[in-house]
């Protein structure tokens, strides 16, 4: 019998959980340990079968018999908790965006090839059946030459306590300084969307963002950004925080005919039973996926295909595009055109 993949999940928030979950049911990998600073965290690991439980997540990674590292840390802990992972000789899925910064992303990348082990990225879009359906109609020629995309991001962010139906619950204060988070909506949503559109559209030669504050945080809650590529194709990526309702899509125009993907979020109701049950929601069925790629790579050897180096790419355009922004900070501060 092959040997099965032991993981330590590295924080618990929402999609830590979901992390849990899906590690949970995989048929090739052990659930181990878990870490996360919250007693109520590991209380609810406790309660799925977890018995290793550690509020520093150091003495999850030095526990031998780790494998690989699941890390869903906010994201100025991404570098040090992926980089100490690296040190102790663990393999790492790791939650986007890669990092702050390119700075912190190269750090992290350099720490893997030094001490040879795997980093994987969490960009779940890219195990969505529609979504690489659609990689291969582009490939196949079937659209002809991609003049023109646009991509949507939309959601409640981290104001998930906002939705209809959900109890109310604090944001992390994290969530709200750019220190912290090193960006907005644009890392946040951005990285899916720049990731998805240079997997199907090739580099980026230029990109120009309007980024707003409908909220008058520390960190913008929409941005709007145009994309040009070095194969001739214009996009629109078009990301917020601002709707109860989770749009997500892709919409593809060449020269030959148009295609798009719209990836729906489930009902909240039918979401929420299948969670209490601990079952993964069609929603989060390309969380699970992911994950099940990382084991896979672990177990043959082979590079995954959401990779560091992917996540760098993106990290490094967006740090252009904040440097090459347009900040909207009061709508009527704006008049009409003149003719």
């Amino acid at each position: 019998m092959a040997k099965k993949i032991n993981l330590g999940i590295i924080g618990l928030g929402f999609i830590g959980k979901v992390h849990l979950r899906n590690c949970l049911s995989l048929k090739s990998a052990n659930v181990v340990a878990v870490a996360d600073v919250s007693k109520k965290a590991l209380k609810y690991a406790r309660e799925l079968g977890v018995k290793r439980l550690f509020t520093d997540y150091h003495e999850l990674l030095k526990q031998p018999d780790v494998d690989a590292v699941v890390i869903s840390l906010p994201t100025y802990l991404h570098a040090p908790c992926a980089i100490g992972a690296a040190e102790e000789g663990k393999h790492i899925f790791l939650e986007k965006p890669l990092a702050r910064n390119p700075e912190e992303g190269k750090k992290i990348i350099s720490a893997t090839r030094k001490h040879n082990v795997k980093l994987m990225i969490g960009y779940p879009l890219r195990y969505l059946i529609d979504i690489i359906n659609l990689k291969k109609r582009i490939e196949d020629g079937e659209l002809g030459d991609i003049q023109t995309a646009y991509a949507v991001n939309i959601g409640v962010g981290p104001f998930t306590h906002r939705a209809e139906g959900t109890i109310p619950s604090p944001v992390p204060e994290w969530w709200m300084n750019k220190e912290s988070t090193g960006g907005g909506a644009l890392l946040d949503l951005g990285s899916h969307m720049v990731n998805l559109l240079r997997w199907y559209l090739g580099e980026i030669r230029d990109i120009k963002v309007f980024i707003g504050y409908r909220y008058n945080l520390d960190v913008e809650d929409y941005a709007i950004s145009i994309v040009n590529f070095i194969s001739g194709t214009t996009a629109t990526i078009d990301v917020g925080w601002f709707s109860q309702e989770t749009a997500i899509s892709i919409e593809l125009h060449g020269t030959v005919g148009h295609a798009s993907v719209v990836h729906r979020s489930q009902n909240r109701v039918i979401t929420a039973i299948k969670l209490i049950l601990g079952k993964t929601s069609k929603f989060f069925k390309p969380y699970l996926e992911e994950l099940s790629h990382f084991v896979d790579c672990i177990k043959r050897d082979d590079d995954p295909l959401t990779s560091g180096d992917d996540a760098l790419r993106d990290l490094e355009i967006i740090a252009r595009a904040y440097n090459n922004s347009l900040i909207l900070t009061n709508q009527n501060d704006y008049s009409p055109i003149s003719s």
